[in-house]
């Protein structure tokens, strides 16, 4: 949730642009599930640079049209009512925020090298949603180019802070776990807000957000936000070729988010990019690279191949710190991962919150409907509990219905929206089984904070031990409620 000091200054914001008319009755017709092909070019037609980028894009080759449109009609026809007004609204956004980027501190953010990266993201959505053959490339090209658009409303509404932090992080994740640090919310919360605030459709702001949290399971096929998730770090990776740990997040990010871990795939789509690219160059007036960097690049991509053997050993390492059912990390993993951020939180200063997660009259789950039955809702509530948390945050499964969760750089106070939300998530859980029956099944939390203004806890454990005696009061208290330690 966005921090409420945040969310008052982007409300009041003058830094940032205003989008002009064509664009607003544009966001109108993508929020009209009725809108139709007059309307599309009447409003479009309003506006000669689109309207000739829109022509162009037509007949580029990116969309490998045979026949050749030479009026905003034919466009349409060639692309569809849906895909014009999504691109039409790219080439708006894109248009207005590049001649008025809205920071007041140039020296410090690069607005060429922020759309840059942007419009790289763009084309490598589209690019993994080709190559996935998923049908809805134009809402790929779209969530790729915006979904870092919080980073722009940070430089424009505290420019001076945020922008020395932005200039020392090159770390795509660091600087979303910084940001919270500092600022109570990360890029990706201010971002949605702002989306929200223009009208943008919801299911393209949300798979901003969403792409921001924890990958989903991948049985489900590839997704929006799960492309919109990768090719940001497959942006970053084409940008800065020769930094190693880019070509590590990449593979990382298309086997957690896609299930991709054969290099030949993430080779083909970067062709799909090389190919598209000079037309997405000429539609943006924007130089990503030179004719000898995408060679180079190219050559570089080839290089991939060999990191194969490397990522299935990743994903066998991955594999043995997860709970076999749930898909949470194991106990294990949760212990080293609590030693290693109470370290950092004692060596530091910084805030570090867990909370211990019971499930309610779980046995009696198992006694009446049998185990299965308990298992499955087991993976539900675990899938739950990762939609509402954070792609720094850790779940583990700490005992039998029992979960253990580490935020960490996050206070008491800003730890409790988010697990108020979860309890809640949890609550609206309703498990159907075979015969029609359905489960509700509800959590008791304990949660425990370290730097808090009170003596900070001495080891891991006591932290635990805390934690788990807040869980105690809560189930003493009546279950399903979260009580927080207080020495």
């Amino acid at each position: 949730m966005l921090d409420d000091k945040l969310k008052s200054r982007l409300n009041f914001c003058t830094a940032l642009p205003s989008l002009p008319a064509v664009a607003v009755k544009i966001i109108e017709l993508a929020n009209d599930p009725d809108a139709d092909i007059g309307a599309a070019c009447q409003y479009i037609s309003l506006d000669p640079v689109l309207s000739a980028k829109l022509l162009k894009t037509a007949n580029a080759p990116l969309y490998k049209s045979r026949r050749v449109a030479t009026n905003i009609r034919q466009a349409v026809s060639i692309l569809g009512t849906h895909s014009v007004i999504v691109i039409a609204l790219s080439f708006t956004l894109a248009n207005s925020l590049m001649k008025n980027p809205g920071s007041n501190n140039r020296s410090v953010f690069s607005n060429d090298i922020f759309w840059r990266r942007s419009i790289t993201s763009a084309l490598a959505c589209r690019a993994l949603g080709e190559k996935l053959s998923l049908s809805f490339l134009d809402d790929l090209f779209l969530a790729g180019l915006i979904q870092e658009i919080g980073i722009l409303a940070f430089s424009a509404i505290v420019p001076e802070e945020y922008n020395r932090i932005y200039s020392s992080i090159s770390d795509h994740d660091l600087l979303l776990k910084t940001e919270r640090e500092i600022f109570g919310s990360g890029h990706d919360e201010l971002g949605y807000a702002l989306l929200q605030k223009w009208h943008i459709p919801d299911y393209i702001a949300l798979s901003c957000i969403a792409s921001h949290s924890q990958p989903g399971p991948k049985d489900l096929g590839p997704t929006l936000q799960s492309c919109v998730a990768v090719s940001r770090y497959l942006a970053d990776y084409l940008l800065f070729p020769q930094d190693n740990e880019k070509l590590a997040s990449l593979t990382k990010a298309a086997r957690d988010w896609l299930g991709i871990d054969d290099n030949d795939t993430l080779v083909d789509v970067i062709k799909l990019m090389e190919t598209g690219l000079k037309s997405v160059e000429e539609l943006f007036d924007i130089k990503i690279h030179n004719s000898s960097e995408a060679a180079d690049i190219m050559a570089t991509a080839k290089e991939l191949l060999m990191m194969h053997n490397l990522a299935r050993a990743k994903e066998l390492e991955e594999k043995s710190q997860r709970d076999g059912l749930t898909g949470a990390h194991n106990r294990i993993y949760f212990d080293e991962t609590l030693r290693r951020e109470f370290h950092l939180s004692a060596q530091y200063n910084l805030p570090l919150t867990i909370a211990i997660i019971d499930l309610d009259h779980f046995k009696q789950v198992n006694d009446t409907h049998g185990h299965l039955a308990g298992d499955s809702l087991l993976v539900t509530v675990v899938s739950t509990i990762y939609e509402q948390i954070r792609q720094d945050d850790t779940l583990s499964r700490y005992g039998g219905e029992e979960f253990a969760l580490i935020l960490p750089g996050t206070t008491l106070a800003a730890s409790r929206n988010l697990i108020s939300r979860l309890k809640d998530a949890i609550a609206a859980i309703e498990f159907k089984l075979d015969d029609h029956y359905t489960i509700h099944i509800t959590a008791s939390i304990g949660v425990a904070s370290n730097n808090e203004g009170t003596p900070s806890f001495k080891a891991p454990l006591d932290m635990v031990k805390a934690a788990d005696s807040a869980l105690y009061a809560a189930k003493h208290a009546g279950r399903n409620r979260i009580i927080e330690w207080n020495p």
